[in-house]
């Protein structure tokens, strides 16, 4: 696990954005050889949206090549509600680059039989040869898409019915009527992230800071379903300062010494 720690959420974004663009052109998809991506919605990485639809209005990234599949989905919100994930992700993301709609993958929170549409999810990343790398946030309760406390460390996409602390985190989506936020989603698993190849996760604020520390500093714990990516061999947390007010101090100045070699991830090379 490698503990990336940057000024502000403004350069996590930078960072991260550049390292997906590293990877995606270290791997140089093409025809029959395509990069799959896994994607979050939220707050935390929009900014790492914009700055990869940068990079593609620059014509430094494609992706014509790459293949997407998203965390998660409110259960019966149509898709065209300013707060589903299928309108996030193409008002936000899709609709700015060159991806084939038909290699972007969102669950279907209005799928007739919402069991067969996780197992349909499921088997559709086995199909795309498993994700070269998963991107996700955090809650301040330290879950993972919506693996809440108590969720099970090899759980696969599944229905969720959400705590009432996520009911109430949300209700601001909704004009802060608890009562029009969905009682149900669709989700990934812990176990369904980490069969990725890589994962970044991408923490930022003092209101994560606590859910930073448990997962860095304390064993695995499926209360805090974020330390599970302790024993992923290849976890990066990309945090801001403001995130690690819970560390200790020894903590932080031994993941900042390290930034030298932590930069190199984000090089390119041709």
């Amino acid at each position: 696990m490698r503990l990336i720690i940057l000024d502000d959420a403004s350069t996590v974004a930078d960072w991260a954005a550049q390292f997906v663009l590293q990877r995606i052109t270290q791997f140089a998809p093409g025809p029959g050889r395509h990069f799959v991506l896994g994607l979050p919605t939220g707050g935390t990485p929009l900014g790492m949206y914009r700055k990869l639809v940068q990079f593609h209005k620059e014509g430094r990234l494609s992706f014509k090549y790459v293949t997407t599949f998203n965390m998660d989905e409110y259960v019966g919100l149509p898709r065209e509600h300013p707060e589903s994930y299928h309108y996030y992700m193409w008002n936000e993301f899709f609709k700015h680059v060159d991806i084939d709609p038909n290699n972007s993958h969102v669950l279907d929170g209005n799928a007739p039989d919402l069991v067969a549409e996780c197992h349909r999810f499921e088997d559709l990343i086995q199909k795309a040869g498993g994700v070269h790398l998963f991107i996700g946030g955090i809650g301040p309760d330290g879950h993972i898409a919506f693996n809440e406390p108590g969720s099970s460390l090899v759980s696969r996409t599944r229905v969720k019915t959400l705590a009432y602390d996520t009911l109430d985190a949300n209700k601001r989506f909704f004009g802060n009527d608890m009562s029009k936020v969905p009682r149900q989603a669709l989700t990934v698993g812990v176990g369904t992230v980490m069969d990725a190849k890589e994962v970044m996760i991408l923490i930022t604020g003092v209101h994560k800071s606590l859910a930073l520390a448990k997962a860095v500093e304390e064993g695995v714990n499926h209360m805090w379903t974020v330390s599970a990516f302790q024993q992923h061999p290849q976890a990066l947390f990309v945090c801001d300062e403001d995130a690690t007010l819970e560390l200790r101090v020894k903590t932080v100045k031994y993941f900042k010494s390290l930034m030298v070699e932590h930069n190199k991830l984000i090089e390119i090379k041709r």
